[in-house]
């Protein structure tokens, strides 16, 4: 075990070092400036969009609001709260600012990778939309075998690594509570119950996964948000300090240059890469599943979700740990047990309760969003039942023995398979990004003159071919609003049908 530990750890260390960093920083800085930092100047927009019902009918099809809480509870998972502990205890204080900037720029990238998932998107027989990198890069690059590698990885990443790692948290949480927790067996316990829980979930489809995330997300994120700015409010007068001490961390250049691979600087991108997922790949996946009128639509929701994930909730868990940090010099915790002793230090045995119920709900909502992405690249490689029995028989067992696994190896894993797939989609959208901005561009334009966008692929002069978005234009210009909507979902759905 524990030279797997070590081997894992050493391609981590150099995947992140040398490559994933300058990929995630040359990537979003590009798009910021391409769109003229879209991620800022349309914010009013992002929030508009969210008010859009499903575009088309269908029994599995989604909303843009559900679509978006689909892939926040991927996002806003444990790493909000676990992540952001790991991130300070291992790259010091000065990681927090590292992901906010690592936000900031990467959102640019997010809306780029979920707008392409959107024009790439395909249909499925009960009227669901699926898409992704996998979908874009076969249909956009016309490179199919490089789609299905990237769909391997994102299976594995996001089955595997990620589930593995959010069941993990998940159980571990409960330590607090039940003592020799390994030795009782009660890892097994909470193992077998998250595992049925889960399959009840997933095999119930993808439009029982966005109405529980659209209910699960939000309730979650208002309790552990209230619960942090109570606690900040109550010590606003060390808030100081905090700041302080995230800043003095960040420019420590002689520490940073001392010794990069763990510097606060890649540790920051790293945790805020996993909490955020902006420019990973992982997100398009649910952005194409929304049914919007616009594909740029989609892309500005998403956008808006890397906000809500890093600069609202992780910079809650960053007050809840760094107040704990600047009351005192804090043991060597790591984790779950750093939160919950910093809870426990600021408000008592009662706030131990309000931080295990964030941690169980975050954890859940993203096992179940992070089913939700590698089905859909399950079904990309191979579109049969049987294989897709399979796999969420495989989805489980990786569930039930996360919940059993170790910490080091858990994030080792999900760290090296997360840097895989994001290689490939960086590479893919700075290939297709121009796509993504003309449609930008066509958005804007209808803006201007008053229009709720509607899509037409015809108006993007050298598209490639894509299946959703060919209904003639002409055909609509004359309609009212609603007219226009549904005309466009009938001669969509006869273009399918041919």
């Amino acid at each position: 075990m524990n030279s797997l530990i070590a081997l894992t750890d050493a391609i981590d260390s150099y995947m992140y070092s040398y490559l994933l960093v300058f990929l995630l920083i040359l990537s979003g800085v590009y798009f910021s400036i391409r769109t003229r930092f879209v991620q800022f100047r349309l914010l009013g927009d992002m929030f508009s969009v969210l008010l859009e019902k499903r575009h088309v009918d269908g029994q599995e099809a989604v909303s843009s609001f559900q679509a978006l809480m689909v892939s926040t509870a991927s996002r806003v998972g444990t790493g909000n709260i676990a992540g952001v502990a790991t991130a300070i205890a291992t790259g010091g204080p000065g990681a927090v600012f590292w992901m906010w900037i690592m936000s900031c720029i990467g959102a640019a990238s997010a809306f780029i990778e979920s707008t392409l998932a959107q024009v790439w998107k395909v249909r499925g027989d009960e009227g669901e939309f699926r898409g992704g990198p996998a979908y874009y890069i076969s249909q956009g690059l016309g490179i199919h075998w490089l789609g299905v590698i990237f769909a391997i990885s994102l299976i594995l990443c996001f089955a595997v690594g990620f589930n593995g790692l959010q069941a993990y948290n998940l159980s571990s949480s409960f330590e607090y509570f039940i003592p020799q927790f390994r030795e009782s067996h009660a890892d097994f316990a909470i193992a077998t119950l998250l595992t049925v829980t889960t399959a009840m979930i997933i095999f119930g489809g993808g439009r029982r996964i966005g109405m529980l995330s659209s209910i699960i997300v939000p309730l979650m994120a208002l309790v552990y948000l209230g619960f942090a700015v109570v606690l900040t409010v109550f010590r606003f007068s060390d808030l100081p300090r905090v700041f302080s001490l995230i800043f003095a961390s960040a420019f420590d250049w002689q520490s940073i240059f001392g010794g990069f691979m763990g510097s606060t600087v890649v540790i920051g991108i790293k945790r805020g890469l996993f909490s955020n997922e902006a420019g990973m790949g992982s997100a398009p996946n649910a952005a194409a599943a929304a049914s919007v009128s616009h594909p740029a639509k989609q892309g500005l929701a998403q956008t808006l979700s890397v906000f809500i994930d890093t600069i609202a909730i992780c910079t809650c868990s960053a007050m809840i740990i760094l107040l704990f940090y600047v009351s005192g010099s804090p043991e060597k915790l790591n984790g779950m047990p750093l939160v919950q002793a910093a809870v426990q230090a600021a408000v008592g045995e009662v706030g131990i309760y309000v931080i295990t119920f964030a941690i169980v709900a975050f954890a859940f909502s993203s096992i179940i969003g992070n089913y939700f992405y590698a089905e859909s690249n399950i079904k990309f490689i191979k579109n049969n039942k049987v294989v897709l029995f399979l796999f969420r028989i495989l989805c489980c067992i990786a569930v039930f023995m996360g919940a059993q696994s170790s910490f080091d190896l858990a994030w080792n894993v999900s760290d090296i398979l997360m840097g895989i797939e994001a290689m490939i989609n960086i590479i893919a959208i700075l290939l297709l990004g121009k796509w993504a901005i003309a449609v930008l561009v066509d958005y804007q334009e209808q803006k201007k003159k008053g229009l709720d966008p509607v899509f037409v692929a015809s108006d993007i002069p050298g598209l490639p071919a894509c299946e959703c978005w060919n209904a003639p234009r002409e055909k609509l210009e004359h309609m009212e609003h609603a007219q226009a909507k549904e005309a466009y979902k009938q001669l969509s759905d006869e273009l399918l049908r041919d």
